[in-house]
């Protein structure tokens, strides 16, 4: 019950977020959306914890300042060697190791990939996760781990 009732704040603030209307009307309206999504959500019995991570959540915003760091510098890069008069790129499809790391830190592993530019995750499985890189200097990046062990302290936290 009380993963449910955890649905409440994040249900209402991005119903606020979206909707930029304060009259008593909507609010009420708005509550009431609420409120019948966590009542349907914890009659279907689906709400767990990989359904409502909470654990990530302190360590997240230290590490989604550094993931916009990465995108931008990542960005820059990709865009140099586009517009470069001797472009070379060299498209490689590898396979980054996630050893240890619970499903969750896997999928924001992946999803990380997939937001910096220049590279894409293509599968997740056991093994890890396959990557297409615009460079195979993109590959031995992500092998050598630093944004792999980010993802594993923001699930230590």
């Amino acid at each position: 019950m009380l993963l449910t009732l955890s649905l409440v704040v994040p249900l209402a603030g991005f119903w606020l977020l979206l909707s930029g209307h304060y009259t008593p009307l909507l609010l009420v309206l708005g509550a009431g959306s609420v409120g019948l999504v966590v009542w349907l959500v914890h009659r279907m019995g689906i709400v767990d914890y990989e359904s409502v991570p909470l654990r990530p959540a302190p360590r997240l915003p230290r590490y989604l300042w550094w993931l916009a760091g990465e995108v931008l510098r990542s960005s820059v890069s990709v865009t140099r060697q586009v517009w470069s008069p001797r472009r070379a790129l060299r498209p490689v499809i590898g396979v980054v190791p996630t050893p240890g790391l619970p499903e969750l830190s896997q999928v924001i592993y992946a999803n990380s990939i997939t937001l910096t530019p220049g590279t894409l995750s293509l599968q997740v499985d056991d093994d890890g996760i396959e990557v297409h890189s615009l460079d195979p200097a993109g590959l031995r990046e992500l092998r050598a781990g630093g944004m792999r062990d980010r993802v594993r302290k923001l699930e230590a936290g």
